[in-house]
């Protein structure tokens, strides 16, 4: 199949499907954890996203692109932090977190290859 859009990154629908997922779980959260913890992971998984399509839109330009992929990496791995207080603060259960988790490091798995190899994903002004 032929990308033609950020939707079709399967990094992109990994991130977006991990993002619903902790929306759903962050739902049961304390109320007191409304502007720390619940806000912070939801907003990290959500510039996963965001970052990816904005590096999508940037690939005329090499350092650019690798630069919001970079910005998404970061939230990735920041989501997995959050992923970590919320199940040490026992907010989400072990068995709920580790599956998001793991989608985590595969979305990091996603991302790195896409920094390491960006001539491929440039688009050539010739």
């Amino acid at each position: 199949m032929k990308i033609q859009r950020h939707t079709d990154l399967e990094v992109y629908k990994k991130a977006q499907n991990a993002a619903m997922e902790i929306f759903q779980a962050s739902r049961e959260f304390p109320k007191e954890e409304t502007y720390s913890l619940t806000d912070q992971i939801r907003r990290s998984s959500r510039s996963v996203c965001a970052n990816v399509a904005e590096a999508w839109r940037k690939r005329r330009y090499k350092a650019a692109f690798v630069a919001k992929l970079s910005d998404a990496e970061s939230e990735a791995a920041e989501t997995q932090v959050w992923l970590e207080f919320a199940v040490k603060c026992s907010y989400l259960n072990r068995d709920s977190g580790t599956p998001i988790y793991q989608t985590y490091e595969e979305i990091l798995r996603m991302l790195v290859a896409m920094i390491n190899t960006p001539d491929s994903w440039i688009i050539s002004s010739s």
